[in-house]
């Protein structure tokens, strides 16, 4: 008895192969966002992309799709396929988990490489051969220069949040990764904004690139609104629990990991159900609190800005 044929899904359209079809619904995608209709047949094409859009937009599959459609299967062991640059660990671990399940079903294999995570346990994923990588820029040329990954054989190279990554400091360590891909290869570039350092990046690596973009130049904080409230500081955790407690999942920023232990200690006093992630928890706490916060079983996440841009080491 053969098995069941799934019924296409609108990405069928933008010219996906139906075994990626097939992950794409197997995964519970059925119709592309707005950046997936315009990147994804530009990208299924061979053009390099770059590609304007804020976080939250779809992008991943805008590169992912095409990615994995595009790479050759059984990669050797250490010889990935496919690279996504990403500035992050939680980043590089979201990315992987939104592309794992419709690389598995085409039998393929991601891997995320990030700092802070077994080093060991990634080289051994490197030696069963991994078509896809996702990492981090440090991570990532420590094991090129001690000889675990080579780029020699990637079709596909990615910049996942390149402003982020510039952002950081990391544009030297991003050039550095992207001369050692040595192969005739595609590039997409994704980020926010593609002036400075990006611009570099785009004018550099890739080669008569296609943009698509869904968002005018300037508009990265799309329905974004701020507002500045003038608090004692006695009064500015009762606040923060009444304003969790009335408009949802929060999340609030502090200068110092001491702070971040000191509010989280007086929310949870006021009762409020909160949680702290900084550089001197263990990455495996940081991202339990992530995952926990992403099911809503915490609301309030309380974080310095360098453990929200992922501490990269």
């Amino acid at each position: 008895m053969s098995p069941p044929v799934s019924t296409p899904t609108a990405f069928a359209a933008l010219g996906v192969p139906a075994d990626i079809d097939a992950g794409l619904a197997a995964a519970g995608f059925s119709a592309p966002f707005a950046i997936q209709t315009e990147a994804i047949p530009v990208a299924m094409q061979g053009h390099d992309v770059c590609g304007r859009a804020r976080t939250g937009s779809g992008k991943t599959l805008a590169f992912g799709v095409p990615a994995l459609a595009r790479m050759n299967k059984n990669a050797a062991p250490r010889f990935p396929h496919g690279l996504v640059l990403v500035p992050t660990r939680e980043l590089a671990l979201q990315v992987a988990e939104v592309l794992e399940p419709i690389a598995k079903a085409c039998n393929m294999r991601v891997l995320a490489v990030y700092g802070g995570a077994s080093r060991d346990k990634q080289i051994e994923e490197l030696e069963k051969g991994v078509e896809l990588i996702v990492a981090t820029p440090l991570r990532l040329i420590d094991l090129m220069k001690a000889n675990e990954v080579s780029l020699d054989k990637i079709s596909v190279a990615i910049l996942d949040e390149a402003d982020r990554m510039a952002d950081d400091g990391f544009t030297p360590q991003v050039e550095w990764v992207l001369r050692h891909v040595t192969g005739e290869h595609q590039t997409m570039l994704f980020s926010a904004t593609l002036d400075g350092q990006v611009g570099h990046l785009v004018s550099r690596y890739l080669k008569n690139p296609v943009e698509v973009s869904v968002d005018s130049a300037t508009d990265t904080v799309g329905t974004m609104r701020h507002l500045f409230l003038a608090v004692h500081k006695l009064d500015k955790d009762r606040l923060i629990a009444a304003m969790a407690a009335g408009s949802g999942q929060t999340v609030v920023f502090c200068d110092t990991k001491r702070q971040c232990d000191r509010v989280e200690r007086a929310l949870l006093d006021l009762g409020a159900n909160a949680a702290a992630i900084h550089g001197d928890l263990a990455q495996t706490s940081r991202e339990k609190a992530l995952k926990r916060f992403e099911k809503g079983e915490i609301s309030i996440l309380v974080a310095t800005d360098v453990a929200a841009r992922g501490d990269i080491i």
